[in-house]
This record gives structure tokens, sequence and C-alpha cells, in this order.
């Protein structure tokens, strides 16, 4: 498998050189910006060709008399801005003629000047207007962008009970000033860089200085910057290509939709990533444990949090196994099964005339196919779908005899213990496991969930997050850092962050703290 992935990389690679090289070829250099307006404007048609959104608006510089040109995206920015903070002020405010071009009366926050068409156009591209006069070899860029975009509100899959109500949204700086939000400290620093080939996007590395290793922080951004990709359009996008291993089936980064819970990670000394146009952040590495905690246990008092994490852990093994458990007693070991249940379930299965497998196989499909049409349908529609559809499909196929009672039992509470699962892509990556565990479970019995369980494990030990251990603090095992893995011990007594995290700094609680 090692010898069939590294093959792939190479050829991957040897197609990305040449799909580079044939757009550099194809890409014409327009050089710099010239002196007459009339030339760049005519090269900027040439960019933006058939693109009835570019507006150009020439006017006259009224203190200069020059002729000039402000050149927008429609869609992309502030009308509002530009007619009352550049339009108006060029063309009717006065000022020295001795004043530098920093000093032009446009009470913009953001004024840079470019000479390279390169960077014009991803201006334009980002919502910024530019400014061309005539005779000067040089561009203005003005900040006034204004896309339409929506309100913050809530996260509609990470609900918080006592926690904060609001949510990441799909513009890159109004999620890092949520996080600068969360996190006033000088020592939150931020990498900025650009991120495909065809569509640049703009991708934001986040830490905390004195907490991130910087180890951990130039891997990250040498795989940023080693991929060559046409556009990355979501985080979902991003971290299958960070991933250590594509293959698996685990997540081995967090994606969330929440400043706090971003924030929570970031204060642990993890890194998170702010893909712009995405309403999610990734934060990298994180292990095992990390994907069971959810963002009310730090809002609740810690004998609750520590059940609801306990029964997380119980509903991860009920969701993964249950289903194969349940095949592998009737098939194989029925010596497992107290008497009075046996009799019950020869009742029940009288009349099924599947074997195990298949009858598993049918329920769970059909609980798939009823999930999934939830998730598409209206909200209102997709609940009644869910609730009545479950009922009335279980009940029939009980009473026309193609699945047992107890059968419908061992689907619902998987369905219901997978739900329990704070985080999505875990909760999805354990709905697929207890497929090839079923299979398993209907050949070898009880030896053979044994042996998925230890391959898992198994599997666990090896992976890697970012490079980083994915099983630890359980493997290699760190016991002080368990006080907030299997349960969550009050906050006053953890007064170290984990050593599996290995931050620069270890001491979370001054020692003055009552305990």
């Amino acid at each position: 498998m090692e010898f069939f992935l590294r093959l792939y990389k190479l050829l991957t690679h040897r197609q990305v050189v040449m799909l580079r090289q044939s757009r550099e070829d194809h890409t014409p250099d327009r050089g710099t910006v010239a002196a007459g307006l009339k030339e760049n404007l005519a090269v900027l048609q040439s960019i933006f060709s058939k693109a009835p959104d570019l507006i150009i608006r020439s006017f006259i510089y009224k203190q200069s008399g020059q002729r000039a040109a402000l050149v927008y995206l429609c869609g992309l920015v502030d009308k509002n801005s530009i007619n009352n903070n550049v339009l108006y002020q060029l063309m009717f405010e006065p000022i020295d003629e001795s004043q530098h071009m920093t000093n032009l009366p446009i009470t913009i926050g953001d004024l840079k000047s470019t000479q390279q068409w390169s960077q014009i156009e991803l201006m334009l591209l980002e919502g910024h207007s530019i400014l061309f006069l005539e005779g000067a070899e040089l561009a203005y860029s003005l900040d006034t962008q204004g896309w339409p975009q929506r309100a913050i509100s809530d996260s509609q899959i990470e609900a918080s009970l006592k926690g904060a109500h609001q949510g990441f949204i799909e513009s890159g700086w109004q999620n890092v000033a949520l996080l600068r939000r969360m996190l006033s400290t000088r020592e939150l620093k931020m990498i900025e860089l650009y991120v495909g080939s065809r569509v640049r996007c703009k991708v934001t590395i986040l830490y905390l200085e004195d907490l991130a290793l910087p180890e951990l922080v130039q891997e990250l951004h040498n795989r940023l910057m080693e991929l060559n990709i046409d556009c990355v359009l979501n985080t979902g996008e991003l971290t299958e290509y960070l991933e250590d291993r594509p293959f698996s089936l685990l997540p081995q980064f967090i994606t969330t939709e929440r400043p706090d819970t971003a924030a929570s990670q970031l204060l642990q000394g993890r890194i998170c990533v702010v893909v712009d146009r995405s309403s999610s952040v990734m934060i990298a590495p994180v292990g095992i444990a990390a994907f069971f905690q959810g963002v009310d246990d730090y809002s609740t008092r810690w004998p609750v949090a520590t059940f609801m994490r306990i029964l997380r852990f119980v509903a991860c093994f009920i969701a993964a196994f249950l289903p194969g458990i349940y095949i592998a007693c009737i098939s194989f070991n029925v010596e497992v099964i107290p008497l009075d249940l046996i009799l019950s379930i020869g009742q029940f299965r009288a009349a099924v005339p599947f074997p195990p497998l298949l009858e598993a196989l049918l329920m769970e499909l059909m609980l798939e196919m009823l999930r999934e049409a939830g998730v598409r349908l209206p909200a209102p529609v997709g609940q009644t779908v869910g609730i009545v559809g479950g009922i009335v499909i279980g009940q029939a196929a009980v009473q026309a005899g193609i699945v047992s009672n107890l059968m419908v039992v061992v689907v619902a509470s998987t369905a219901v213990a997978s739900f329990i699962l704070p985080n999505f892509d875990m909760a999805a990556a354990i709905r697929l496991i207890r497929f090839p565990v079923m299979f398993i479970a209907s050949m070898f019995g009880i030896i053979g969930i044994v042996a998925c369980f230890m391959t898992l494990i198994i599997h666990l030990v090896q992976l890697r997050s970012l490079g980083e251990s994915y099983s630890t603090p359980i493997a290699p095992v760190r016991i002080k850092d368990w006080k907030d893995v299997f349960i969550r011990m009050p906050l006053w007594s953890m007064k170290n962050r984990p050593d599996s995290i290995r931050s620069l700094q270890k001491t979370r609680i001054g020692p003055k703290r009552r305990l």
C-alpha cells in the first residue's frame, strides 16, 4: 500500500509540474502600468474580457485637471463608500498640488499603490477599487470591499446550550475578527498566504506565539505552500490535501463553525486555519480525544460534563459494534445469550426468511437513506420524513416478516448512539466502520469483532495528525492528561496544559488559585 501511495504521489507531482509549466507558458506577462490612461484601460479590458460587471468610471481629477478612471467589479464593492469617500472627494474637493499620493483626498482606511498588473487583477477580484491617473505609472488600490454576505448567527451543526451563540460565516476577515475578539492578545499571530493556481483563495494561519510549537506552524505552512491545485472552495477540501493518511476513514483534523471552540483549541497550543469563502475553520494537530469534547463541556458543571463524556465513548462503541455483536450472537455464539432471551429471539425470528446479515444490512441501508433524505429536504419536511418514515417503515417491515423486532431495536439504538457524537466527521466515520464489522462478524463471530477492535486500535496508534500522534494521550499513555479525556475534571484541577499537545507553556492556572 505504501509503495502504491508513493507511486501515486510521484505521478501526481509530475502532472502538477507539467500543468504549472503549461499555464505559465500560456499566461501573458503584461508587465507594469503605463503612463497613458487609455493604454491602461485597454490592458484592463483585455484582462477582463466578456465581464459585464467590470465598471470603469472616467472623470476629471479637479485638483490637477488630470483625466482619471476608477475601476471595480460591481457586486464586490460598497457603492456608498465609492460615491461618498472616493468619487465625491476626487471630483469636488481641491487639495494642494504638492500633496503626495498618500494624501489624496480619499477617506478610505487602506490606500496602496502598485505597478504590477498581476496585483491589480488580484485586488479587483478581491473587491478593491483601482484608481488610474493620466501620467502616473502606478495605480492606487482602495479598500472598498462590500460583497453580499449573511449576518453572524448561531451554528446550525454545532448547537450550544450555554456557550456563545456566534458562528463563523463565509468571510475570511470577519472570521479572523471573531477569533481576535475571543483572544484579545498580542500573542495571536497570523500568516496569510494564497492557495490555488487558477482561482486564488486566501488562507490564514492563526496561532498563539507563546504556546504553539514553531515546528508545527512551519510544517503546516510548508504543506500549504506545496499545494498546486486549481482552487480551494471550502475547508473540507483543504483538509483532504493536508492529511497524513488520505485513505483512512477517521478525520485527522477538526473543522468547527464555532469561534469559542477554535479559541479554546488555540489556548491549548493548537493551530487554526481560516479559509476565505468558507464558514468553518480547521484545527490541527488533533487527537482522538478531541472529537469527543463538546462545546458545552466547559460551561456546565463538571459532574454533568463527565457523565456526557462517558456517554459519548459508550455511544461510539455502540454505533460501531452493536449490529456486529447482534449478528455474531445470533449466527455463531448463541451460548452467550440467556435462555429466556434465546426463546424470545427465536419467536421473533421464526417468520423472518433472511439471515441476520442481510436483515441488518437492509435496515441499516434504509436508515441511512432516511437520514440523507431528512438532510436534503427542508427542515420541517425533513423532520417529518425522518420520524414518520422510520416508524412506518420499521413497523411495516416487522409486520411483513422482513425483519424481527429485536433488529429494529438494534438499528434504532445504533442510530441514536451515532447522533450523540458531537463531531459530524467522526460520527460519519463510525457509521461507515460498522459495515465491515457486520460482514466480519457474520463470518467469524465474536472472534471477528475482537479482531476488528484490535485492528482499529492498531490503526489509531499508527495514525498521525500533522505528524503528531493521533492516539495520544491514550497511547502513549499520559495519565496526567486523562483529566480531560474520558472524564472532565473540575477546571481548577487542570492546572497545566496537556503534555500530549507539546505547547511551549505548560502552566494554565497560577499557584494562588483557590482549590
